[in-house]
């Protein structure tokens, strides 16, 4: 089992204007995220300049960024915690050059990416992707990543760069119902600069429709999108977006739209912590995720014991 290295080059309805943190177990976190050791940075030992982190995250000098990482079913995963995705997240905005896309994946994710070839293509050619759920964190240390001690969960990267950061960064939410609804209650409770939203749309998108996005987007200039489809749309979405925008990063995140807004409730934070969240969903949502959990975890199981075994590869 070892760690690879990515290193990322530089690139890669109508709207309105405009957080309550509402969801249960999100307040309970805030406090951890604080008192978490954060990644610190440090000048690269090797040439004395450009940044480093204790995760292993290397910004250079020339702006390039190194991330380690490591493979689950042929899915890349990059061995970061949340205070490394706000760093290179901020890294990206302040220097604006390319369009980068942030997923987050967990055992769902990995799941559908082996018989589904063109996810795990995506997945693997985003700038950086998450592990998100408890099983991405244990297999990280088993990989020799140590330091990853707890999930960079889509819902907890939102809010907690959300939080942090205020008014900082310029923000578009697209693709959800509640982004609307989710833009305003941001703004009351951090100042966080929406400068747009866009709903549900229809699905698949006519091209048409995909050039008016686009218009909306480009003409409100935020330096992140949020995008609330859901896997795998929401990585179809940027892949395709990639092309026709400007922004600095785009960031999948699916149902944290709906956690934010306190339209869907998480699980006490013990049960998040301790890999049971999955239990907690399934138990609300049973004919939705029944598939999911009863049938596709197991198999994720079965197959992650092989390839650790090295009884077979992924690719």
């Amino acid at each position: 089992m070892y760690g690879e290295v990515d290193r990322h080059a530089n690139g890669g309805g109508a709207a309105r204007t405009a957080w309550d943190l509402g969801a249960n177990g999100i307040k309970n976190r805030e406090q951890t995220i604080k008192e978490e050791k954060f990644s610190k940075p440090i000048r690269n030992p090797q040439t004395g300049q450009g940044e480093s982190m204790s995760s292993g995250v290397v910004i250079a000098e020339s702006g390039e960024v190194t991330i380690p990482s490591f493979r689950v079913l042929g899915a890349r995963i990059h061995a970061v915690q949340i205070p490394d995705v706000l760093r290179i997240v901020d890294h990206w905005i302040n220097e604006r050059k390319g369009v980068h896309i942030v997923c987050q994946t967990g055992m769902h994710g990995a799941s559908e990416a082996v018989s589904h070839p063109k996810l795990r293509e995506m997945i693997n050619d985003a700038d950086l992707n998450n592990p998100d759920g408890a099983p991405m964190t244990w297999l990280a240390r088993l990989h020799g990543f140590k330091h990853v001690k707890r999930r960079a969960y889509g819902p907890e990267v939102m809010g907690t760069l959300l939080r942090e950061t205020g008014p900082k960064y310029k923000h578009f939410f697209y693709g959800n119902r509640v982004s609307e609804e989710l833009g305003r209650m941001l703004t009351r409770k951090y100042g966080t600069r929406v400068v747009g939203t866009y709903p549900l749309p229809i699905w698949p998108l006519p091209e048409a429709e995909k050039v008016k996005i686009a218009e909306v987007i480009e003409a409100a200039a935020p330096d992140i999108v949020w995008v609330g489809l859901g896997a795998p749309r929401q990585e179809g979405f940027m892949f395709d977006f990639r092309s026709r925008l400007t922004v600095p990063v785009l960031i999948g995140v699916g149902a944290a739209f709906d956690f934010h807004a306190g339209k869907l409730k998480q699980a006490p934070s013990w049960m998040q912590e301790n890999g049971l969240e999955w239990f907690y969903r399934f138990a609300h949502e049973p004919k939705r995720l029944w598939r999911r959990y009863l049938v596709n975890g197991p198999i994720f199981v079965w197959n992650v014991g092989l390839e650790l075994a090295g009884l077979k590869k992924f690719s």
